[in-house]
This record gives structure tokens, sequence and C-alpha cells, in this order.
């Protein structure tokens, strides 16, 4: 007999990602693309290990109230593109509220020599794509489904996903590098 767990999670808190130069990053959040710098901390010793290594730790909030924050460790390095992972896959998604708002990123992207990838219509969102000074791919994403739709996809996912499996363990497919 299975139980359903109640979802514990409230929201995104923060994700974390490294940068090469924390002002660099506060130029391209905060000034380009709108998100405030709203709490850094800056030490010498990691919390959770004891570890010596001097960072600054930023932090970008969302309108709800999440951010997106990165470390600088002071070695004008920028974390490594995983040898395993298309660059297309790790990235990190922020939802706008209409397509007249994604089209002004965009333009704005652009006019700032952004490379944009996009719109793309995925069916349930149009997005668009862009990388960070970092090397960290970033998308806006406006929904586009109603909610009826996505009441039926919330209702097909786990067959979806269980097809997907069954096929995925079939016939196991090589991953592109």
């Amino acid at each position: 007999m299975s139980t359903q767990l109640e979802n514990p999670a409230l929201g995104l808190h923060h994700f974390a990602w490294r940068c090469r130069d924390a002002e660099e990053t506060r130029r391209f959040y905060e000034d380009l693309l709108g998100l405030p710098l709203v709490h850094l901390i800056a030490l010498d010793h990691v919390p959770s290990t004891g570890e010596f290594c001097p960072y600054v730790h930023i932090f970008f909030e969302m309108a709800d109230g999440s951010c997106i924050a990165f470390f600088d460790l002071g070695d004008g390095k920028r974390a490594d593109p995983s040898p395993n992972t298309p660059e297309w896959v790790i990235h990190i998604a922020m939802r706008m509220d209409s397509l007249s708002q994604l089209q002004s990123m965009r333009d704005k992207l652009t006019a700032h020599g952004h490379q944009v990838i996009g719109p793309v219509d995925h069916g349930m969102c149009q997005s668009i794509y862009f990388f960070d000074p970092n090397g960290l791919r970033l998308e806006f994403a406006v929904p586009t489904l109603t909610s009826q739709e996505a009441q039926a996809h919330r209702q097909s996912a786990r067959a979806a996903l269980n097809a997907w499996t069954a096929r995925s363990k079939a016939s196991p497919q090589e991953t592109p590098t």
C-alpha cells in the first residue's frame, strides 16, 4: 500500500551557482534583468564544512521572493560545463506573465548584445533562452495552457513517465556529448 506524502516544499528559496565576478554578475541580473540584489554573505570559512575558502554569496530576488544566488570564490573562475551533459540541459527557467513581456525581454537582451533563442513554443509555454556571463543557461517562460489543459497534463504525467521509463530500459540510448 502506497501513501501519498504531503508536499513539504513551499517554493524555491534559492538556486546557487558559481560566478567568476560578483560585480559582473550583479550588473547582468540587477541592471539588465531587473532582479534586485537583496542579500550578501561574505565569509572566509564555509559554515557547513568549516573549510577555509573566502567567498561572497550574492542573492538576486524574483517577484515571488525566491532567489538566484551566486558564489564568487575570488579566483575569476566560473563553473565548468558538465562533460557528459549537453549545454541546453542545465538551466534555470523563470516565469513571466505575458508574451509581450517575453518579447520585451528578448528585445532588451538582444539590444545589449546577448544571443537569444526563441520564442520557442513548447505547447505548455513559450520561452526564450540565453546565457548569463557565467555560462549558466537561462530561460524566461510564459505558461500558455488553460487550467483545464494543465490539469489534464498533471493527470497524465505519471503514465507518460512510466512509458518513457519502459522505452528507455528496453533500448537504452547513448547520451550525446
